[in-house]
């Protein structure tokens, strides 16, 4: 499969909330860098947020490939987070994944965006679950 066709179905399995489905994109023991929830494996983000999620709508906006030998891609896209709350965040984000040397699964997730303007109502939803 392609780094592209990794990174359309990525944002369908979190679109679609499968945890299953986001995890069979990442390589064993990937870790991802997440400005809310720290470094962590993939496997423990992803549970957590699909705990913290109602819903996810993404819209991707670009997908930047690998060049040369980098093995990594990255999207921009916008998310429109739906927390258990109910409280609806929205913002513009870049995600950079590091390719397994095969450039068949993702290694690791660099996760980039302000959270300024959404942390208070993460926190607050995050607490009262």
């Amino acid at each position: 499969m392609s780094p592209e066709a990794l990174c359309k179905r990525y944002l369908t399995a979190l679109n679609e909330g499968s945890l299953a489905d986001v995890l069979s994109l990442f390589a064993a023991k990937a870790t991802v860098v997440s400005p809310l929830y720290g470094v962590i494996e993939a496997e423990n983000f992803y549970r957590d947020l699909f705990a913290d999620t109602n819903r996810s709508v993404t819209k991707l906006l670009n997908v930047f490939l690998p060049s040369g030998n980098t093995p990594s891609v990255a999207l921009h896209f916008h998310y429109t987070w739906t927390l258990k709350s109910g409280k609806v965040v929205q913002f513009e984000c870049v995600d950079v994944f590091e390719l397994t040397a095969d450039q068949q699964k993702f290694l690791k997730l660099t996760i980039i965006y302000d959270t300024a303007p959404i942390r208070a109502d993460f926190e607050e939803s995050h607490a009262a679950g």
